[in-house]
């Protein structure tokens, strides 16, 4: 901080297991990727390069080693996963990440159909070589998930070797655990709450309000994910009671 301010939230240092942001690269330069760590690397854990950008986006391996440089944590989105299993090449798949210079892997399943014993297996021999994250969650409107689902594959995932499980919400902020006008889901969060330790969750929350919402109910130092590279500050601003929506948050 640029002045030691008293009733401050503390931050864990990096790298940290809880407080973790998650930016979500839809496909900025290499330019790009270095002015965001200039200025944000320090607020940054996890970049995830968006769906299926990892195969689109030029100089991907420069853009990876220059988040790998500011000490943050760069993987492909679960939907380019998704590409390569319903191709049946998941081994590809790993060949990919691995060659791409990537330590990280998502496995999900929100829109390809995938009985759920087989997303378990995916994620145990990911976690061979690989720090795996899961999504639970779907992308597809119309498809509902019970909250004894949301609790039961979450668990299964952790168990099958997951490092953390993402809570789906889509770029859009109005899927999985929120409600069509993008307010959260409370008793599907609650109930995952119950049963789950938050540190081993990371909250996708693109919007302002999502993001307040599990600040207040979870503290300074939730996961949070899918945020955009101009948003993590104003984020860190939240965790810190240094914006209007939390500034009466954290004082005395």
């Amino acid at each position: 901080m640029n002045f030691n301010l008293p009733f401050v939230p503390e931050r864990p240092e990096q790298p940290r297991e809880s407080g973790l942001t998650m930016m979500m690269d839809k496909g900025l330069s290499l330019r790009e990727a270095e002015n965001f760590c200039e200025v944000s690397a320090q607020y940054t854990d996890l970049v995830k390069l968006g769906f299926g950008t990892g195969l689109l986006t030029p100089n991907v391996k420069e853009k990876i080693k220059i988040y790998k440089q500011a000490g943050l944590r760069p993987y492909f989105g679960g939907t380019l996963f998704e590409a390569f299993a319903a191709r049946n090449m998941v081994d590809d798949y790993k060949k990919f990440v691995a060659d791409a210079g990537v330590e990280t892997a998502e496995v999900s399943d929100g829109v390809l159909p995938m009985d759920h014993n087989l997303k378990c297996r995916y994620i145990q021999d990911l976690a061979k070589d690989f720090v795996v994250l899961s999504e639970v969650g779907t992308k597809l409107k119309g498809k509902e998930i019970s909250n004894e689902e949301w609790v039961s594959w979450m668990l299964s995932e952790l168990d099958a070797g997951a490092w953390k499980v993402i809570a789906e919400a889509r770029e859009s902020g109005n899927m999985g655990i929120y409600n069509n006008d993008g307010s959260a889901n409370s008793e599907l969060v609650l109930d995952i709450r119950k049963h789950i330790d938050p540190d081993k969750i990371l909250w996708e929350a693109p919007l302002k309000n999502q993001q307040v919402w599990f600040i207040k109910l979870l503290g300074p130092n939730v996961n949070l994910g899918n945020i955009a590279e101009n948003e993590v500050i104003p984020l860190e601003t939240l965790r810190r009671g240094l914006r209007g929506d939390t500034l009466l948050s954290f004082l005395p």
